[in-house]
């Protein structure tokens, strides 16, 4: 059983965008198994790769988002780029020592984090896309 799963109500109608989301949540989930997974000891190299994972995946993301809404001429744009810089720079603020020092709380950080912006961004954010195209 996922904890994070893309239910009904974030789907934007979209394809690549429902798509994509679908990445994120699965990146979620990834951290979330890691988390309660308690046969291994030391996660750091773990943490690392899904933090890396989240980098390279929302940078992709939000290329492709935003192409797309320039192509609408989406009216919420500016927001939209703004709030995806402001994803890449808290992501970029993970570092290695840091998540080191302490796992856990490290993980449940990211977890929060990972939790308000897939519910806060794709539920009212991005849904608002497909209602503009």
């Amino acid at each position: 059983m996922a904890m994070y799963e893309m239910k009904p109500e974030y789907y934007t109608g979209i394809d690549f965008i429902d798509e994509e989301h679908k990445k994120l949540f699965e990146i979620a989930n990834t951290a979330y198994e890691l988390l309660v997974n308690e046969f291994i000891p030391d996660k750091y190299d773990y943490i690392m790769e899904v933090v890396r994972e989240l980098k390279d995946y929302t940078k992709y993301h939000f290329d492709h988002e935003e192409t797309y809404m320039s192509s609408i001429k989406y009216k919420r744009f500016l927001s939209q780029k703004v709030s995806h810089d402001d994803f890449i720079e808290k992501i970029n603020q993970y570092d290695s020592d840091t998540i080191d020092e302490d796992q856990r709380g490290a993980l449940l950080e990211l977890l929060e984090f990972l939790t308000s912006w897939l519910v806060e961004h794709i539920y009212k954010q991005d849904k608002l896309i497909a209602e503009a195209d």
